[in-house]
Formats: structure tokens, C-alpha cells, sequence
């Protein structure tokens, strides 16, 4: 007789009124743009409690994305930057999920306006709780990490006059994701 236990596959997906997926900009090189995208989904496969098996698949509606500014908004759905009209995504699916000290290091492939790249973010990995209200089972993440705009296909680019970036070609990442465990 086997004492092995049978592990359980779990998938989660992303709780959009509780999770959030931010940008951070440089501009003219003296200040910083935030912007976010607000229609997005995601979901986690996985058979380990702390997700160290996890498969991990997201995407985001370019057309919602939000600065704060019709016009910039406008501007990045263009083909000068995402595209939105040939380029409706961006997505990004995991190759890996390991642990480093108490926090993850998530790997994958990134694909924003056609163009497919490894990205390596920082997660911190901020537990598991049961919501009181509707007895969903809930994780809840937080995901850092640094991509060059220009490695996508974001070409646009012009100088000030002293010879700096309007935008930068680094843009910072920033997400605090809530998943729900489907039944």
C-alpha cells in the first residue's frame, strides 16, 4: 500500500476589482509618467502551495491603457508606440517560477506589439487568505521588474535640446496582483 499523497492541480485567475498593473516612465529625464492598463486577465496553473510549479499566463488590452492624459493615451495606442490597432495585446507567459530567499524570481517571454522577448521580474509572494465575504481561497502577489522599451519595437524617440529623452527607454513595472482559486 502507497503513503503517497496524489497532488492537486489548482488554477487561479486573476481578481480584477482587487489587482492592478502599473507603468513608470521617465520623461524629459526630470520626472516620471505612471500609466496602467485597465482591462487585463490572467491565470496560474499550479500543484504546489507555493507555486513553485506555477505556469503563468497574462494579457493586457492595449487600448485600455491610462496615463491620465487623452492625448498620451492617444499617442501610445498609435503606431509610434503600441500599436493597438495591429498589436490589441500584450501577453506574457512564464518559463519559470523559483524561489530566491523568501520572494520568486519570475521568468517568461513578453510579447508587446508582435515582438517576443525573455523578461526576469521580482515577486513577492504576499500569502494566501480566505475572503470572509464570498469563502473565495485568494493569493496575492506583488511583481517588480525593468524592460527597454525600444527591444519591443517602441521606436518613437526624440531629444530635448539638451540632447536628453523625451521617454526613456527604460520603463518600470510595477503589478499587485490578487488571484481567486477557481473550484
Amino acid at each position: 500500500m502507497s503513503t503517497a499523497t496524489a497532488t492537486q492541480t489548482a488554477t487561479w485567475v486573476i481578481d480584477n476589482y482587487h489587482s492592478e498593473v502599473h507603468f513608470k516612465v521617465k520623461h524629459l529625464v526630470i520626472t516620471t509618467v505612471t500609466g496602467k492598463f485597465n482591462s487585463f486577465s490572467g491565470k496560474v496553473v499550479t500543484e504546489n502551495d507555493d507555486f513553485t510549479d506555477a505556469k503563468i499566463s497574462f494579457s493586457a488590452d492595449i487600448n485600455s491603457i491610462s496615463t491620465g492624459a487623452e492625448g498620451r493615451d492617444n499617442h501610445l495606442k498609435s503606431a509610434d508606440f503600441f500599436d493597438a490597432e495591429n498589436h490589441p495585446q500584450l501577453t506574457f507567459e512564464s518559463t519559470g517560477f523559483a524561489k530566491k530567499g523568501d520572494d520568486y524570481i519570475l521568468t517568461g517571454d513578453l510579447t508587446i506589439r508582435g515582438v517576443t522577448r525573455p523578461v526576469e521580474l521580482k515577486v513577492e509572494f504576499l500569502g494566501i487568505e480566505k475572503d470572509p465575504f464570498y469563502g473565495k481561497t485568494k493569493a496575492g502577489f506583488e511583481i517588480n521588474g525593468k524592460i527597454h522599451r525600444k527591444d519591443f519595437g517602441l521606436q518613437w524617440d526624440v531629444l530635448t535640446e539638451s540632447g536628453g529623452a523625451v521617454v526613456s527607454n527604460e520603463v518600470k513595472l510595477h503589478a499587485n496582483i490578487q488571484l481567486d482559486k477557481e473550484a
